[in-house]
């Protein structure tokens, strides 16, 4: 019994700790064998036609597609549950104030209004009731674990539809009896959190209540079971991702060759920022038909990876390889994003006003709070940022003149404070040199966690300027390299196959190994 189980001995399948680091390490390490040019240039992996081929389209069937979007979907609910420890389901209700809301409560409410009209008629009329029981008697089977023969029989002995229809033609029907032994059984399979709606459910008085309550708490139950599967299957999922993910993109390469188009363009926009500078410098005689200069495929991939943080999520569609990974992506850019504002403000202020601050970190901090408050929503397309920096800087004059107002030193001038306040607004403004700096520094520090080997154990200094946001930085820093470097892990031999096409001209195969990188 599930349920049960998950009360008395939940524990067994909880992660080790040598899996969780082998996971962890997992994430944040990609394998020589994917970053040296052997992995670009060896068919040793490759079986088939490739998947950045020149082949000609050919016609989907919609089987096929159905099939793309199945696997598509088992693999994203599969890297969802591996990688996002805070996963579950949830109760999917409609707000009481919608249309769908009020129309869902008024059915339900007719329902249960016509069967507590049945069951006070005389005599009773028990269809509706029968019905409600066998389902109530599905649903409790389910909850059961193949060798819970014993409980099983019980169930189906006292739920007995046959028996109970039988009955009813009597009027004999004890419906308060079946509702009681209903709560008693759903109690030995609920999870803890729900033994108080097991006791609000045995001291509820009107038997239609009764049975209106006992589906919603059984509704409750559904989520739970589904939950603690989740929790059972993470720790398996977690061991078997690369493999799990690279096979099911393979299948969906097979189903839809095109299914690399984007991935292909996003690396060919890397490849060629790289050429473009060696193109135009001048060669010497004789050289213009040689082969391309050689480049490193793991700079071109992590160039490739940078931008991602400077992506346009509303207007431009991620690479397939980065789809399960699009919540993720663009909730970190959109975090940097708030986090290079708050640096450049911090720059600005000290360069201005540092001399008359220096020395009061509990300025610096509330500093940084009012403006992380006031920049809530800045990538919204509502969010008026030149009128919100326009308040920050207000605020920011108010709290240092208090602050010197405190210590007994004379207040900034009038003319400092529309200084201050003007160059906070000019922040948004094109080119602006302070967050073209600060943008710089920061894609720096992102580029030198991906060329780390574990970014956990070891991260790199932060670059002058953005210490008011080191702390904030480093975390999201962290997990931005494990978000790529299981994505290498998982997708390095399809970008292989493409680095190979647009750096050697190769033919290239499209079918690659399903099997685990090795470590």
């Amino acid at each position: 019994m599930p349920f049960n189980g998950e009360k008395q001995c939940v524990g067994e399948d909880q992660t080790s700790d040598s899996d969780s680091s082998r996971f962890s390490e997992s994430m944040a390490s990609l394998s020589d064998y994917e970053c040296s040019r052997q992995s670009f240039t060896s068919n040793s992996s490759s079986k088939s036609s490739s998947p950045a081929s020149t082949s000609p389209p050919r016609i989907v069937t919609f089987d096929e597609v159905m099939a793309t979007a199945k696997n598509l979907s088992d693999m994203t609910l599969a890297h969802e549950i591996a990688v996002n420890e805070n996963f579950q389901l949830k109760q999917d209700g409609l707000p009481d104030n919608s249309l769908a809301g009020h129309v869902k409560n008024i059915v339900h409410q007719a329902f249960w209004d016509v069967l507590e009209s049945e069951l006070n008629a005389d005599p009773p009329e028990y269809e509706h009731a029968i019905k409600l029981f066998e389902e109530i008697r599905e649903i409790l089977l389910s909850f059961l674990t193949p060798c819970g023969n014993r409980l099983r029989n019980q169930i189906c002995e006292v739920l007995d539809i046959d028996l109970i229809r039988q009955q009813s033609e009597h009027s004999a029907v004890d419906i308060q009896g079946l509702a009681n032994y209903v709560i008693s059984t759903m109690g030995k399979l609920c999870a803890p959190v729900r033994d108080n709606d097991i006791r609000e459910l045995k001291a509820t008085g009107s038997i239609v209540e009764m049975l209106r309550q006992i589906f919603h708490v059984l509704d409750l139950m559904k989520i739970d079971m589904a939950n603690f599967t989740i929790r059972s299957i993470r720790p398996y999922l977690q061991r078997h991702l690369v493999e799990y993910e690279r096979t099911k993109f393979q299948e969906i390469l097979e189903e839809t060759p095109s299914a690399l188009d984007q991935t292909t363009e996003w690396i060919r926009e890397s490849v060629n920022e790289e050429l473009l500078p060696l193109s135009e410098t001048a060669l010497p005689p004789g050289a213009e038909n040689s082969s391309k200069p050689s480049l490193s495929p793991t700079l071109l991939l992590n160039n490739s990876f940078l931008k991602l943080l400077q992506w346009d999520y509303q207007k431009k569609e991620l690479p397939e390889t980065l789809i399960t990974d699009g919540t993720r992506l663009q909730e970190l850019t959109e975090k940097l994003n708030q986090l290079k504002i708050i640096a450049c403000l911090s720059l600005i202020t000290n360069n201005m006003v540092g001399a008359v601050t220096e020395g009061l970190p509990e300025l610096t901090n509330r500093l940084k709070r009012i403006s992380a408050v006031l920049l809530e929503g800045v990538n919204k397309e509502t969010f008026n940022l030149k009128e919100v920096l326009n308040s920050i800087g207000v605020q920011t004059c108010a709290e240092v003149n208090k602050t010197l107002m405190e210590r007994g030193l004379p207040t900034l001038n009038a003319e400092i404070q529309a200084n201050l306040i003007g160059q906070f607004s000019s922040i948004e403004e094109e080119d602006n040199p302070i967050w073209s700096l600060i943008d710089k520094r920061i894609q720096l520090y992102m580029k030198s966690l991906l060329c780390l080997p574990s970014p956990q154990k070891c991260m790199p200094p932060v670059p002058g300027g953005l210490a008011v946001i080191q702390q904030e930085l480093e975390a999201l820093g962290s997990q931005y390299a494990n978000i790529v470097n299981l994505n290498k892990q998982v997708y390095g031999p399809f970008y292989a196959n493409i680095l190979r096409k647009l750096l050697f001209r190769e033919e290239v195969v499209g079918k690659v190994d399903a099997s685990p990188p090795p470590n």
